[in-house]
């Protein structure tokens, strides 16, 4: 099967290729510090920690009654033991969201946003406990993680709106008898597979338009982070989502992927992660014609001009690189700076990126926590040593830190050039290479110089330059004197093999909507 091809790298990450057999609830190889279990306690008071997979509105099991350990990646504590399901239980969410389909889609486009509002407003009143269940199992600082659940579930809200606004149109005839109307109806149940960096808001921004839009779901979050996506399926289940129209699949990812792949009742396939996983994905629906969106790898150029302000760049880029530890696909991946400004912009860089704070995500003061897993130190670190062989002198960090685990140090890397492998593949971590250009052509010929195209960032405080620059830059997203431009009212998608369609936006809720074209003829007189 295609999914058996791509077991290992689903959802950007290095997933179990077993599950395990049952363990007891919270088993680990260490004592369970206070924090831990302070933390733990909070969250089974909220109602928030579920441990049991959604299929027909029932938390379930998997069958056969094996389990996957979700641990803290800056402890390496077991947090909680989750099911590790396979094909049947993912064939059985599938026909419960298709027996859902058609009495969701026949509600009114008010009263699903109503429910959707109300899902919105349980997020927020949540915040703070989901915003320590994000941190716990992904290891993103709390504060990084409020702002998560926060964007995340503006989404919600914004599709709650944009339901009543799913519009078609009146065509004027051609023939004085025939009235010509164009609908627009949801696609049917959607599949929708996200990664472990955004566990909360890569759902929502894939899951409020596709109720909002009156289709149904089977998601299948990262192994890594499944606690999220079940508390925030808690949460549409108070709000008033019916059962069967949100299901939650966890575990074997090669199972779970064929059955929605082989299904002729999954219309749609959506998917945030790498793009050679997504091009098996959409490979593998071409045997059903399904509509498939992909959001997928990148390698994004920030481009400082000679004419930016620094204090406005250096705050910029930081942002680009640093948010999340580096593990974000609109990471600036590679930082082009004009040589006239480059010693000046790479000293307060560098100075910047010192002044950052490594550690657990529950600590005050922590900007940076650990990367997800050890197999993403170890691509980092081969990157960098790529890049020293070859030239490349590390100007700041460069190693693990001293806190183990799997944390590292926030790295600035100087003299890069765009044949290194740094600049050749997404780094996903914490270290920023910086490259020379002398003039702007040369500048925009580096950037795209790639496979990728999801987002970019310039720095300049010429008008007419952003707007050059910004046209031919050869990517989705472009970010002017601005590192952070994500945001639910925007339209986020990559080009060329990043990714096809657009999330969030009014321009989001059409990848789930199909277009009807109704002719009425013989019409003597009205």
């Amino acid at each position: 099967m295609i999914m058996a091809l791509v077991r290992a790298t689903l959802a950007r990450s290095h997933l179990p290729s077993a599950c395990r057999l049952p363990t007891l609830f919270f088993r680990r190889q260490m004592s369970e510090t206070p924090q831990l279990t302070a933390s733990i306690s909070r969250l089974r008071q909220s109602g928030l920690l579920k441990t049991q997979g959604l299929i027909g509105g029932k938390w379930v099991d998997a069958y056969d009654g094996k389990t996957i350990e979700v641990q803290n990646p800056a402890t390496g504590e077991l947090i909680a033991s989750v099911p590790c399901m396979g094909k049947t239980e993912a064939a059985d969410a599938i026909s419960s969201a298709y027996s859902t389909f058609s009495s969701w889609s026949k509600l009114t486009a008010n009263d699903r946003s109503k429910r959707l509002r109300k899902w919105y407003d349980l997020l927020l009143s949540h915040k703070d406990d989901l915003a320590l269940l994000i941190t716990l199992e992904q290891g993103k600082p709390l504060k990084e993680a409020l702002t998560e659940v926060i964007y995340g579930a503006n989404f919600i809200e914004f599709f709650a709106e944009e339901a009543k606004r799913i519009y078609g149109d009146i065509i004027p005839p051609t023939l004085n008898d025939r009235r010509l109307l164009v609908f627009k109806q949801p696609v049917g149940v959607v599949g929708a597979i996200t990664p472990w960096n955004f566990p909360l808001a890569m759902i929502t921004r894939k899951v409020g338009p596709a109720l909002a839009s009156g289709c149904t779901l089977v998601i299948k979050p990262s192994e890594l982070t499944p606690l999220t996506a079940l508390a925030a399926a808690e949460l549409a289940l108070q709000a008033g989502i019916p059962p069967g129209a949100l299901n939650v699949v966890l575990g074997n990812a090669s199972e779970i992927g064929d059955a929605l792949l082989e299904s002729t009742q999954v219309r749609k396939l959506t998917f945030t992660g790498s793009t050679a996983v997504g091009k098996k994905l959409m490979s593998g629906s071409a045997n059903t014609v399904k509509k498939v969106s992909l959001e997928l790898g990148g390698n994004a150029p920030c481009i400082v001009f000679d004419d930016a302000d620094i204090d406005v760049a250096v705050k910029g880029t930081l942002a680009a690189k640093f948010r999340n530890s580096g593990q974000t696909c609109v990471c600036a991946n590679r930082i082009l700076v004009q040589e006239g400004i480059y010693e000046k912009f790479a000293d307060a860089f560098s100075k910047a990126v010192q002044n950052l704070q490594v550690g657990n995500g529950l600590e005050d003061g922590v900007a940076q926590g650990p990367l997800i897993n050890e197999a993403a130190i170890e691509k980092v670190e081969r990157l960098i040593k790529d890049a020293t062989s070859k030239g490349a002198n590390v100007m700041f960090g460069g190693k693990r830190h001293s806190l183990g685990m799997t944390f590292y140090e926030p790295t600035v890397i100087g003299n890069v050039n765009n044949e290194m492998l740094l600049c050749r593949e997404e780094v996903f971590g914490p270290v920023a290479p910086l490259l020379r250009f002398k003039t702007e052509e040369e500048a925009i010929h580096m950037a795209n110089d790639t496979n990728a195209g999801l987002a970019a960032y310039i720095f300049t405080q010429s008008m007419p330059r952003s707007w050059r620059v910004s046209e031919a830059l050869e990517y989705g997203l472009v970010g002017v004197n601005e590192g952070s431009i994500s945001t639910e009212v925007a339209p986020f998608g990559g080009v060329k093999q990043s990714g096809l369609g657009r999330e969030g936006s009014k321009y989001g809720i059409d990848e789930y909507l199909e277009v009807k074209y109704v002719c009425f003829g013989n019409i003597k007189e009205l």
